[in-house]
């Protein structure tokens, strides 16, 4: 079979890191390739880095077709879905890959309004009769849906979604590479293009001192309010810089602590199945 490449899907999820890639090589040339190329028809799917080094150094591979796929969406779909199922990728690209299955799963949900509200056009139903049910909401429609597909707060989906639409390349490859916190680079991000780019060049001091000059533009520009009392009969302080890092920090620590369960239920899943195999 002639394994063909479709650059849309090569290039939707985001590529390995140069070490990540010299470490696939690596072990391909001492083990193989263990795990099979998947096709769409005769398009690679999932595989490409695989692909790439069995075909460089001659080593033979096995390919499995998944015949669900009707179209290119549903593609796209299942290589989210199975990249979120890895634990090794950042909380930007879960969040970045949770985006876009929203983007898919909310034109899907249009398409099959418009088509319900077509059909009732056409087919008014019978006096007494029950209308026909317009199609369910699908899943992934709100923030909080997308922040669970990704396992992050929706916090963070809001704070990727601003990355996203208002964040210069250079800049987005700093968070994609782990040069600046998500929540920072979102700070950055409401920064003219000119002076990200330049907060980016600086490194990541620089990063980090803009992000902290934004936060206290926008805590002077605020009206100054009377003190509350808060809970301990304190009075109530805004949040710093270092309560929003440690407010972050006990976010992950819940995820963490998620992920563990999560790891211990799967353990005892794969227990009962042993057992009663």
């Amino acid at each position: 079979m002639q394994i063909k490449i479709n650059e849309v899907l090569r290039a939707y999820i985001e590529p390995l890191t140069e070490s990540e890639y010299t470490a696939l090589e690596r072990s391909i040339l001492v083990e193989g390739c263990r795990d099979a190329l998947v096709l769409w028809q005769d398009v690679l799917v999932d595989g490409h880095n695989r692909y790439q080094i069995c075909q460089q150094h001659g080593i033979p591979f096995k390919v499995t077709e998944n015949t669900s796929f009707q179209s290119l969406d549903d593609v796209k779909l299942w290589m989210i879905d199975n990249n979120l199922g890895r634990r090794s990728i950042s909380d930007y690209q879960r969040g970045v890959l949770a985006l876009r299955k929203k983007e898919i799963v909310a034109a899907r949900v249009a398409d099959l309004m418009a088509e319900a509200a077509a059909e009732d056009a056409l087919i008014a139903p019978p006096e007494g009769d029950v209308a026909k049910a317009k199609p369910a909401a699908m899943p992934l429609t709100s923030r909080e849906d997308i922040a669970r597909a990704a396992r992050l707060s929706s916090a963070t989906i809001s704070q990727i979604e601003k990355i996203q639409k208002t964040a210069t390349p250079e800049l987005v490859e700093a968070v994609r590479s782990g040069t600046i916190s998500i929540n920072a680079a979102a700070t950055v991000a409401s920064l003219p293009e000119a002076d990200q780019v330049a907060a980016v060049a600086g490194g990541k001091k620089e990063l980090q001192k803009a992000a902290k000059e934004v936060r206290e533009l926008r805590a002077a520009s605020r009206p100054a309010k009377e003190p509350k009392e808060g809970k301990d009969g304190g009075d109530y302080r805004p949040m710093t810089e270092v309560d929003e890092l440690r407010a972050e920090n006990a976010s992950l620590k819940e995820k963490n602590a998620a992920l563990r369960a999560e790891i211990t239920a799967l353990q005892l899943r794969i227990s009962e199945l042993v057992d009663a195999s």
